[in-house]
């Protein structure tokens, strides 16, 4: 392998050599596109091409690449501390993030529980919320989402998104989940109802959604109010709920956080993705007081015994601590505004095409669903989709039929029409 990968004489058939790429059936795959740098919105490839990136790297880059604020800060902590146990120990980056994070959450947040990225920050929020009733001696064990829903890719947040085709090879490793309809405009008491015979059983410890729209289950949107009253229903059967924002949180929706625009809040809040600005893995839960007394005892099988070697890591703090000086500047508000308003003018323009099932916008992100005989993440317009825009120099990665953009906040009006434009021509038949 060593003498493969020195006769290699480019980044792809080094990556050949040795690397196995998530979400890709490497049987079929094109070969892989080699990036030597990025910066802002543009990464910039091994033979000098370069890709406009309209969905911000998977949904982690905020403010652009290589943003040299953050650059700065986390070489700065590099040279004083790059990393420490967090049992036991503490430093000032993740005290700082914490205490900053809890001022700017939605609802009664008191406590931040650090781990490594998404899925982990939802196996944290459902061991959490699991645990909280075995300490209080009430046996509740079930866990309810949304259908098409997803959570991550570790078991637990496998199980929490209820049983689908992204996890089917692990059906019978899964714990049961109750799933019901999410709350879709004129809809809402549809999901209500199926919520409330549900937890009229008494067995429902948490519910677990992705506030205001389902990310990987095909950029669903849906209203505010029928979530609050899912919550509120919850609330009154002393339910435990959860929200899902590593997608939605640090501005996507409008406001810094989904949950934002929901009036009953959550009980705990998973954060991830945008968090760091697209620098460091980390992961967040967050949970009110209530919660966090629970695992208070003279015993320590009633703590929470859950932990990760590069919690809180000193590195991952400081790159989000400057992510939140960046994402709280009026500049960066204004920037998700005009995007927005873009998506806005494009969807009031486009969104009765007769190839469009739906085309909605929601804060910074603009999803649009082509009409097909069968919607799904699997669906093969997919492919078509992708290398159509790749060959234009831009970035998206769609969902089967599912078009959307979920650009980085340092985008320009100019290149989001450049993007629309390119839409169009997908419309016009040019596909």
């Amino acid at each position: 392998m060593a003498t493969t990968l020195l006769q290699a004489s480019s980044l792809v058939e080094k990556d050949r050599a040795c690397i196995w790429h998530p979400f890709t059936q490497m049987h079929t795959a094109r070969p892989p596109i080699p990036i030597v740098r990025a910066k802002g919105a543009y990464l910039y490839a091994e033979d000098g091409s370069s890709y406009l990136d309209a969905i911000s790297s998977w949904w982690v880059n905020l403010h652009g690449h290589a943003h040299p604020y953050i650059v700065q800060k986390i070489k700065s902590q590099a040279e004083v501390l790059e990393h420490v146990i967090f049992a036991d120990f503490t430093h000032a980056p993740a005290v700082e993030l914490a205490s900053r994070l809890l001022s700017i959450l939605p609802g009664a947040m008191s406590k931040v529980f650090y781990s490594d990225n998404g899925s982990t920050a939802v196996e944290v929020a459902l061991k959490i919320a699991l645990q909280y009733w075995h300490n209080r001696n009430t046996p509740k064990t079930k866990v309810i989402c949304f259908e098409n829903s997803y959570h991550g890719d570790t078991f637990g947040a496998m199980s929490a998104a209820g049983r689908n085709e992204f996890n089917r090879p692990f059906w019978k490793h899964l714990f049961d989940v109750k799933s019901i309809d999410p709350p879709l405009k004129d809809q809402e008491d549809k999901s209500l109802i199926q919520l409330q015979s549900i937890l009229d059983k008494g067995e429902i410890a948490c519910f677990i959604f992705e506030p205001l729209v389902l990310g990987s289950g095909g950029m669903v949107i849906y209203p505010p109010n029928g979530l609050s009253r899912l919550i509120q229903c919850c609330r009154q059967h002393d339910v435990l709920t959860i929200a899902d924002e590593v997608m939605t949180g640090f501005g996507r929706t409008g406001t810094l956080f989904a949950s934002e625009q929901v009036s009953e809040k959550p009980d705990l809040i998973c954060l991830s993705k945008g968090l760091t600005g697209g620098f460091l893995p980390l992961g967040v839960t967050a949970c009110t007081n209530d919660i966090y007394n629970a695992f208070l005892g003279d015993h320590l099988h009633q703590a929470f015994l859950h932990g990760h070697s590069y919690t809180a890591n000193p590195l991952a703090c400081s790159s989000a601590l400057a992510n939140l000086d960046l994402l709280l500047e009026d500049a960066c508000n204004a920037q998700r505004e005009m995007i927005a308003e873009c998506h806005k003018e494009f969807c009031q323009q486009w969104q009765l095409h007769p190839k469009l099932k739906r085309c909605e916008n929601l804060g910074t992100i603009l999803a649009l669903e082509y009409q097909v005989e069968n919607s799904s993440y699997f669906q093969p317009m997919r492919d078509r989709l992708y290398h159509f825009f790749l060959r234009k120099g831009i970035l998206l990665r769609p969902l089967g039929n599912v078009l959307y953009i979920l650009p980085p906040y340092c985008i320009q009006n100019k290149e989001l029409k450049l993007i629309y434009d390119r839409i169009i021509l997908t419309l016009k038949g040019d596909l």
